[in-house]
């Protein structure tokens, strides 16, 4: 389950993979080899992906309109090796597929999506 700007969405996450991304102001090599840099910080970003939406096709509806919503941050509520932490940022690269359809319904899987953080971590 994820919670997004306040939102909990009962949709299984199949999979959660976490990156430390390191950014830096700049990094470059002097003529004398040495590597210089100054670092901005470090920036949690997600890739997640969730069950197929085999229950109820509202709330992966509910989700997918979500993630795809075009505004500029979302609220959300991660684990960490901590406990939960809450990291504002946008969704990105967003995609699913179809599974089947069956009696008017369509059912999708392979519901995955990008988180990339706005700000540093603390």
């Amino acid at each position: 389950m994820i919670i997004i700007d306040g939102t909990q969405y009962n949709i299984p996450i199949v999979s959660l993979t976490a990156q430390a991304d390191m950014l830096d102001k700049y990094a470059e090599r002097t003529n004398d080899g040495i590597l210089h840099r100054e670092l901005i910080g470090v920036y949690d970003n997600y890739e997640i992906e969730f069950a197929p939406s085999t229950r109820g096709t509202s709330v992966y509806a509910d989700l997918w309109w979500k993630l795809t919503q075009p505004v500029p941050w979302h609220t959300v509520v991660f684990p960490t090796v901590l406990g939960t932490r809450t990291i504002e940022g946008y969704f990105a690269n967003t995609r699913h597929q179809v599974m089947r359809q069956k009696d008017g319904m369509t059912y999708w899987k392979g519901l995955t999506t990008s988180f990339v953080s706005r700000r540093k971590r603390p």
